[in-house]
């Protein structure tokens, strides 16, 4: 027996040609329900002017319903409507007005740039308390502009006036820092200062500033009339 030589490339219809010449193969024919338009007549028929008439054409054989032949539905939607209750529409705006123009209603404690710490057995109302400006402001600060080897050094000689003139509340303004790229430089060197520095013994707590007096862009500080002692500095300041 004779095997096919094998061949760089593969035909397998080379003799179909001369298949299909020797046999003819009948088309299947289908009845013919629609007459369709010649090239000529669908060019005529094709504007945006017969439209109306192919839709005609179209809808011929179609019957509209009887009214005695609709169906009804009985629908009832399932458990009590939802009803939305609002408040006063006028105090409404009356109020996201004053935020926005005079910033009533904005707690900064609620915000993630809000800061706060407490030194050993202080308890926590005493930072609600300032937060809440129930003490009140002997003197400020403000390190807007200063790097931080300047700020560090007016830092300290003013916290050094406040402790030698008994000044309790003051105010350190350090700015909230939005144009660092990472974190607020001043502000963050200002939380440092504050719980891991030598003031710290001088410090019974502090907290972020109300809007009015510069919100996380500033920094309370109640300050103590006489220094911790080291047994209780042990404890260390903690932030809360």
């Amino acid at each position: 027996m004779k095997t096919a030589k094998p061949s760089a490339m593969n035909r397998p219809f080379r003799n179909l040609k001369s298949f299909l010449e020797e046999r003819e193969v009948p088309l299947r024919s289908f009845p013919v329900e629609r007459v369709l338009l010649d090239k000529k007549a669908a060019g005529r028929m094709a504007g945006p002017e017969n439209e109306e008439a192919l839709f005609e054409a179209a809808m011929a054989d179609v019957l509209p319903l009887e009214k005695d032949n609709v169906p009804e539905f009985d629908f009832e939607p399932p458990g009590r409507p939802c009803v939305l209750r609002q408040g006063p529409p006028d105090a409404t705006l009356a109020k996201l007005e004053n935020l926005v123009k005079h910033g009533e209603g904005f707690v900064v404690e609620y915000t993630s740039e809000y800061i706060e710490g407490a030194g050993p057995d202080v308890c926590r109302e005493i930072v609600t308390k300032l937060h809440q400006g129930e003490f009140s402001i002997q003197g400020y600060i403000d390190l807007h502009g200063f790097n931080v080897e300047q700020a560090r050094e007016a830092f300290d000689d003013f916290l050094k006036d406040s402790v030698a003139s008994a000044k309790r509340g003051v105010l350190i303004v350090h700015g909230r820092g939005l144009s660092s790229p990472e974190e607020p430089v001043l502000k963050t060197k200002v939380f440092h200062w504050l719980t891991r520095g030598p003031w710290r013994k001088w410090v019974v707590a502090f907290c972020s500033a109300r809007s009015c007096d510069g919100g996380a862009g500033a920094t309370y500080v109640l300050l103590r009339r006489t220094p911790v002692t080291r047994k209780r500095r042990k404890k260390g300041m903690r932030a809360i």
